[in-house]
């Protein structure tokens, strides 16, 4: 059965009026937002630069190079794995008792898997540490439903054009932690070359420092973030356990509460909707967008790495951990810092549709290079050339990252009322998790499988071309400016 209320069907003299001037930023919060923006790149990023080295170290791929690739895509995708299945309880637990509950144990999350990875010794340990922290870990998704809760449609383009600075910090600080800490009694013997520690876990260095790092931003969040929801007249923990979230009645969790005794009378509440409702051709067009384009950002984002790493021979470039981290760092600098520039400009002059296909289509030549780049490497050596086609590469790449504030408007405007915009993000980010799970594992393996003697080793890159047609063909399907979806409810 539909329910039977929603933002939609309220009438018209409840609705806010939509907001004539931009309003300010609430910076007494917005600034803690930033700071949680950062763990999820810190914590990656940091573990990007070395994961080809630490997979030749623990020997799961027997010394046969074109499978380290394989084992790459398998680490990173049982973090998401993970991920697919607890983000929308996390989302939709978030609407009923508030975000920063979860947003603590997120943190917490990611902080002992950090000291859990740099102390694992077997490619299952790396497995299971990334698998608890993508079940445990909803604060990208949970963060994203706070910045919407605390901004309107006038100023969250505003506050995403900040965002980069938390994204830049964290990706590359990441990987200069992760590229020139790692093996640090082999790298540095004067200082820890004394270290047994050190010596037995190489990795756990850079690990624990993003931990570190992690756990301080905790203490920050428990002691300055204010809860952005109300959970006054929402269901109790006791019955979302024993009821079951999808187990509930449609009434139940979409009922409109008239003079409830709080507030003004007669003040209509609304209540976060049931799972059905929320599947409106509004949700369901930016899923697929938001699906396919992230599906090829994760998958370039995980052969990347691998590329550089390979030897010269077998198609790659060849570069160690500390000039590939060095690599990751300074583009992220680059996109971070253009993202802060430019993109509020972008998007009042063209909308968020426009910067999103142009994002999704600058994939066809971003893939064009890798193996142009390879060509290069194997004709000529590294030099100058091949660098230039890496820079190239990495500033084609500025255009990709613009296209995640926009999902993120799109995302707030298909949302069917404010009470389930949780539960809508959570939604959302449960199609794009699967997209994760499947880019990093289906991209690195179709990437092993082209360095292999007797395989077509253009396999890997009509494998991203097919993906990025498909992302411009479910970026039709968009307005040309969330406002329209806004204006329209």
């Amino acid at each position: 059965m539909i329910v039977q209320q929603d933002d939609e069907e309220a009438p018209l003299m409840q609705q806010p009026e939509q907001p004539t001037a931009r309003t300010p930023l609430p910076w007494d919060q917005f600034w803690i937002l930033l700071l949680l923006e950062m763990p999820d790149f810190l914590s990656s990023r940091t573990l990007a630069p070395f994961i080809p080295q630490l997979i030749r170290d623990i020997g799961v791929t027997h010394g046969d190079e074109s499978q380290v690739g394989h084992y790459a895509g398998i680490l990173e995708s049982s973090y998401y794995a993970a991920h697919t299945l607890t983000i929308f309880h996390w989302s939709q637990l978030s609407d009923h008792i508030g975000r920063k509950p979860i947003i603590l144990i997120a943190l917490s999350a990611i902080a002992i898997s950090m000291f859990s990875f740099g102390l694992s010794k077997t490619f299952l340990g790396l497995v299971v540490s990334r698998i608890v922290c993508g079940a445990f870990d909803p604060s990208d998704t949970v963060v994203k439903s706070i910045l919407m809760d605390i901004t309107d449609a006038t100023n969250m383009p505003k506050a995403y054009s900040y965002i980069p600075i938390s994204v830049m910090i964290g990706n590359t600080v990441g990987p200069l932690i992760g590229g020139s800490l790692s093996r640090p009694a082999d790298r540095f013997p004067d200082i820890f070359g004394r270290s047994e520690l050190l010596k037995t876990y190489p990795y756990l260095l850079p690990c624990s420092i993003s931990a570190l790092s992690i756990s301080i931003i905790w203490l920050v969040t428990y002691i300055r973030l204010k809860e952005s929801v109300s959970t006054t007249g929402k269901t109790p923990l006791w019955e979302l356990i024993k009821k079951g979230f999808l187990g509930q009645s449609h009434s139940r969790l979409s009922s409109v509460i008239v003079d409830s005794g709080e507030g003004s009378p007669g003040e209509v509440q609304l209540k976060p909707l049931a799972l059905r409702a929320l599947l409106t051709p509004k949700v369901l067009s930016v899923i697929a967008s938001y699906a396919t384009m992230d599906l090829f950002q994760k998958g370039f984002n995980s052969v990347l790495p691998v590329f550089y790493a390979t030897p010269i021979e077998l198609g790659g470039l060849s570069l160690d951990p500390p000039r590939i981290g060095v690599l990751l760092a300074a583009s992220d600098v680059i996109h971070g810092i253009f993202r802060l520039l430019f993109y509020t400009q972008l998007h009042d002059r063209f909308g968020a549709r426009a910067i999103f296909i142009t994002g999704v289509s600058s994939g066809i030549p971003i893939v064009i290079l890798f193996p142009v780049t390879s060509a290069l490497a194997r004709a000529y050596g590294i030099g100058m050339a091949v660098w230039l086609c890496v820079v190239i590469q990495l500033a084609l790449k500025t255009s990709l990252v613009l296209c995640f504030p926009c999902m993120a408007l799109f995302v707030r405007a298909a949302a069917p009322n404010r009470a389930s915009l949780g539960t809508t993000n959570g939604i959302v980010m449960v199609v794009v998790a699967v997209a994760k799970v499947i880019g990093p594992a289906s991209a690195a393996s179709v990437f092993s499988y082209s360095l292999q003697e007797g395989h077509n080793a253009w396999s890997i890159y009509y494998f991203f071309i097919a993906i990025v047609f498909l992302a411009v063909g479910t970026a039709l399907f968009l307005p040309h400016d969330p406002s329209v979806w806004e204006d329209s409810q």
